[in-house]
């Protein structure tokens, strides 16, 4: 079994799409698409701090209230969706960390043709286990491989794997994870401390970055089962940034892709694919706007 026995299941059909409730999680299939949500929210309450949420009209906003005063407020749609994170700060100040605003069109998914990428693979696909703290850092602010044409809505980034290709990306092949388990286990804990710090100096130059965590299994076990490992592995590697390196929550989103991108094309159980990638969506968030400080 490739994902906890005991997770409630509750399968409806609404419309033309099959909508999978399970605790803290949705899986969507419609038109030929799956995906996965959950309410990031959640993560938020495992650093402390008094947490509130309060209905705004027909949208849902968590307050989380640090210690030292600060408010990191996400709002979400009636059905879970991030619309809108920021930080405030107790002299007033406020930043937009994520404005999640759908796509005029309505859909999620962008078509792209396959960047050109004129930079050395060693640094568009970083892999922690050979790289440097500067080769981590350097793809972790490096800019856009190819023209960023607008700007996009994070939905379309978390669902857009020709959108998401124009950044580089981190592979954290120090941290594998067990079959069926979404735990980094305390051995593989320090393996984050690189990727941590290169993300926290990256915060400090801009408030507002925003980091993809993107989590993945192998090709062994059903794919919905597969969706919801991954995005709970990617939830896991957030959370032990937070916890353990105090990597700002806030500027860290997360998904699930199961199967979907296998770093070792094998349908058989294979510890490489059990993993996850990191990468800066800022210059997507931003229509590749220079938003550093």
């Amino acid at each position: 079994m490739h994902a906890q026995e005991d997770r409630l299941i509750h399968e409806v059909r609404e419309g033309n799409r099959t909508v999978i409730r399970e605790p803290g999680r949705v899986i969507i299939q419609e038109g030929g698409h799956t995906i996965i949500r959950h309410d990031e929210a959640d993560r938020f309450r495992f650093g402390g701090g008094n947490v509130r949420t309060e209905r705004r009209g027909n949208d849902t906003a968590t307050v989380v209230v640090r210690p030292d005063g600060t408010q990191i407020v996400s709002v979400v749609d009636e059905n879970g969706r991030l619309i809108r994170r920021t930080r405030r700060w107790t002299d007033g100040r406020e930043v937009v960390i994520i404005d999640n605003q759908g796509p005029a069109t309505g859909s999620y998914y962008v078509e792209l043709p396959p960047p050109v990428i004129r930079i050395p693979r060693e640094r568009y696909i970083v892999e922690a286990e050979r790289a440097s703290a500067a080769d981590i850092y350097g793809a972790l602010v490096a800019e856009p491989v190819d023209r960023i044409a607008r700007r996009y809505s994070l939905d379309e980034i978390r669902y857009s794997q020709s959108l998401r290709e124009r950044m580089p990306r981190v592979d954290l092949d120090t941290v594998n994870f067990e079959t069926g388990s979404w735990e980094v286990t305390p051995d593989q804990m320090n393996r984050l401390a690189p990727v941590a710090q290169a993300i926290r100096q990256a915060v400090q130059r801009n408030p507002s970055e925003v980091f993809l965590i993107e989590g993945h299994t192998d090709a062994v076990g059903s794919d919905v089962d597969n969706l919801s490992l991954s995005d709970r592995r990617a939830e896991s590697v957030a959370v032990a940034l937070s916890q353990q390196f105090e990597v700002p929550a806030e500027n860290l989103t997360t998904q699930g892709y199961g199967a979907q991108f296998l770093k070792v094309p094998t349908q058989a159980a294979e510890r490489q694919n059990r993993r996850v990638t990191v990468r800066r969506v800022t210059p997507l968030l931003s229509g590749g706007a220079q938003t550093g400080g």
